[in-house]
């Protein structure tokens, strides 16, 4: 079955701006660049993916549409901008010359406020994002579903939304509540809202997770979010301090294999496709 990943990252690896790759994920304090990621993706039947922006600054942004226009199976970027930004239309204007940029994010997991997304400025600046046709990955752990609730409030249902890895639920632990019951007020208010299974092992422990620790997330989602709404993402290559990119693969194709056929290519590469709006050639 054809698959679209539709969250990965590339970097040139800097101790100094990737604070964030601590001593205990040595295995990626290093370069990854689309040269080390394309021969995974052929061997797992992967058409194209999306390069999600890892640094916050308009330097990655164009770092990854650079890699984009060299490298065709890179569908889409994600990239980085500063919505509070007084100007940030004439930005996006300008942005929109970018086939290939497709929205973008800003990792809101980092601010210590647990009320950022709610500033008036923030909200505007994303407001602006639709008139660009440019979606919005949502990057938060559990303790900020609340105010992603309260957030997506301020929009129309026509302004695209994906929450990245689940909203990062604390997996290794077991933790349930009150990451599903968020969820499920999320995905019943906002039809507009997509979720990205991805980051899933991360979140887990890294060294002795299981298959069965992962059931009531993806359960949870496929009942409330439905295959409609959901999308593969491997997260490469922070996965690899827990998983490689196959593990990553069979550990949502155990879960979804006893969906429909149809159902099963909506969250492989349909939904990732019509949400980014992904230009895919299939042989």
């Amino acid at each position: 079955m054809d698959r679209i990943d539709s969250h990965q990252h590339f970097w040139k690896y800097s101790a100094q701006k990737d604070a964030w790759i601590t001593d205990d994920m040595s295995v990626i304090q290093r370069d990854f660049l689309p040269e080390d990621l394309e021969p995974i993706l052929k061997s797992n039947n992967i058409k194209g993916c999306v390069a999600v922006q890892a640094d916050q600054s308009t330097q990655e942004t164009s770092f990854l549409l650079n890699l984009a226009k060299e490298f065709s199976f890179i569908k889409g970027v994600v990239g980085w901008i500063d919505l509070k930004d007084v100007h940030i239309e004439e930005q996006l204007a300008h942005y929109s010359l970018f086939s290939k940029l497709k929205g973008f994010r800003h990792i809101i997991q980092g601010e210590t406020d647990p009320q950022f997304m709610l500033n008036r400025s923030f909200i505007r600046g994303v407001a602006a994002l639709h008139k660009f046709d440019f979606s919005y990955d949502i990057l938060i752990k559990p303790h900020q579903l609340k105010a992603t609730n309260k957030f997506l409030d301020h929009f129309s249902n026509e302004q695209r939304f994906v929450i990245d890895h689940l909203a990062k639920p604390f997996i290794g632990a077991a933790e349930m509540e009150p990451w599903a019951s968020e969820m499920k007020i999320l995905a019943t208010n906002n039809p507009n809202l997509f979720c990205k299974l991805s980051g899933m092992v991360t979140e887990a422990n890294w060294k002795n997770w299981k298959q069965d620790d992962f059931s009531f997330y993806v359960d949870h989602l496929l009942e409330t979010f439905g295959p409609a709404r959901l999308m593969f993402g491997s997260d490469w290559p922070v996965c690899l301090v827990a998983a490689n990119y196959e593990q990553v693969i069979e550990i949502l194709d155990k879960y979804i294999s006893q969906l429909s056929v149809d159902e099963q290519e909506l969250i492989w590469y349909k939904n990732a496709e019509r949400f980014y709006k992904l230009a895919i050639h299939y042989q």
